[in-house]
């Protein structure tokens, strides 16, 4: 992606920013991880083993990986508010697909329309909102938060609809939270068409600079096994939380703490985002990660979950903004959407492969116990991976 030459939006920088987070919020808050909370009682009505539950986040992430390389051509062709808009509202019906039947390939075919779907809405957003938060130097880093912060937002609103939902109508009711979640989206997409949005913005000349992967390879591998770690937590743990009795509340609960851990993270990680060292940055915030991740092994105690999801919540929603912070830091700006492409391509690959793998570990060791030591462990060797990272020279970043 390319920054456009100006800010494209011309009122409040956090307003504008806000709304457009909107788009991360239905695409991914709402539309790749609210699956979560549906897969048990999916799994359940559908006959589906732990893979096939798993392969329907596997091929959501496949949509979003292709959406994103191709995201750059679309907003070329279409212009910005289109993007956004337009993949937002194919978010919204795709979601209604999902209501609409148990068909195994039609489910698979609506999955992967939202991932294209959030990858337009979220590349595009995420274009201008990087834009608007350059244009304002000494808050960049706050305001680019506050887009990552849009997940966030959908997660807790679907936490607090989604279990209550599948308790008051029983089991194999999932198909009337799926319709839930696309009526809220659907509140949510209007913001979007209600601010002016510029679609003018031109790409800069700068699409072929030379971008060496060697010197960055581990921080690579790093942001791949990030992608398999988180997805796998959040693919699986509502499950877990039920099969450990966690009931309406409890996976309300559990559910809505990561979400309202994006409100704070902006200001936690602040100091540490604006670290220019490496991947000390990144490091940190996936051991962080991997601490949330690994807690709901002592046991399925109320306190053990509830710091489990703060923990992770907290770091989860930071490491996409170290991302960013490593490339800003480490590479001149004709550079930047060479490298923010390579690290997007290495955290899809990892985020695609992520479920489908750990749930044919739990098919094949029958318990759900091992997802989440293996979603953990991913983490953790992220973490140890971009704490090797340097900071990348000149020489290495140009040639």
């Amino acid at each position: 992606m390319h920054a456009p030459d100006r800010p494209p939006l011309d009122a409040h920088p956090a307003r504008l920013i806000l709304i457009l987070s909107l788009a991360a919020t239905v695409g991914l808050g709402i539309g790749r991880f609210a699956y979560a909370l549906v897969l048990p009682d999916m799994r359940e009505d559908l006959g589906w083993s732990y893979s096939a539950a798993g392969f329907m986040n596997t091929i959501n992430a496949v949509g979003y990986l292709a959406g994103a390389l191709m995201a750059s051509r679309l907003i070329r062709r279409v212009g910005w508010s289109a993007a956004i808009r337009g993949g937002t509202l194919a978010c919204v019906a795709a979601l209604a697909v999902c209501a609409l039947t148990g068909n195994f390939v039609a489910l698979s075919l609506a999955r992967l329309v939202l991932g294209l779907g959030a990858a337009a809405g979220f590349v595009a957003g995420g274009a201008l909102a990087a834009t608007i938060a350059q244009s304002h130097p000494a808050r960049a880093n706050f305001l680019l938060s506050l887009f990552y912060a849009g997940p966030g937002v959908g997660i807790l609103a679907s936490g607090l609809i989604a279990p209550f939902t599948l308790a008051h109508f029983g089991p194999g009711s999932w198909w009337i939270v799926w319709w839930a979640m696309a009526l809220l989206s659907g509140a949510m997409t209007i913001p979007l068409f209600l601010v002016r949005i510029e679609s003018e913005a031109r790409f800069t000349d700068s699409s072929h600079a030379s971008f060496a992967v060697l010197p960055v390879l581990i921080y690579l591998a790093a942001y791949f096994l990030f992608g398999a770690g988180y997805i796998a937590y959040m693919t699986f743990m509502i499950a877990y939380v039920r099969d450990g009795g966690g009931g309406a509340a409890a996976q309300a609960a559990f559910w809505s703490l990561i979400g309202m851990s994006a409100f704070v993270t902006p200001w936690i990680w602040r100091r540490v985002l604006a670290l220019n060292r490496g991947g000390l940055a990144t490091a940190i915030i996936l051991g962080t990660n991997a601490l949330g991740a690994s807690l709901p092994m002592l046991g399925h105690s109320t306190a053990w979950l509830a710091i489990s999801a703060v923990v992770f919540g907290v770091a989860f929603f930071a490491v996409v903004g170290s991302t960013t912070a490593f490339v800003r830091f480490n590479y001149p700006h004709e550079v930047w959407p060479t490298a923010i492409a390579a690290m997007t391509i290495s955290f899809g690959i990892g985020q695609t492969l992520g479920p489908i793998v750990v749930g044919a570990i739990t098919d094949a060791l029958g318990s759900l116990s091992y997802a989440l030591n293996v979603s953990a462990a991913l983490l953790a060797l992220g973490a140890v991976a971009a704490l090797c990272q340097r900071k990348v020279g000149a020489k290495a970043s140009s040639r």
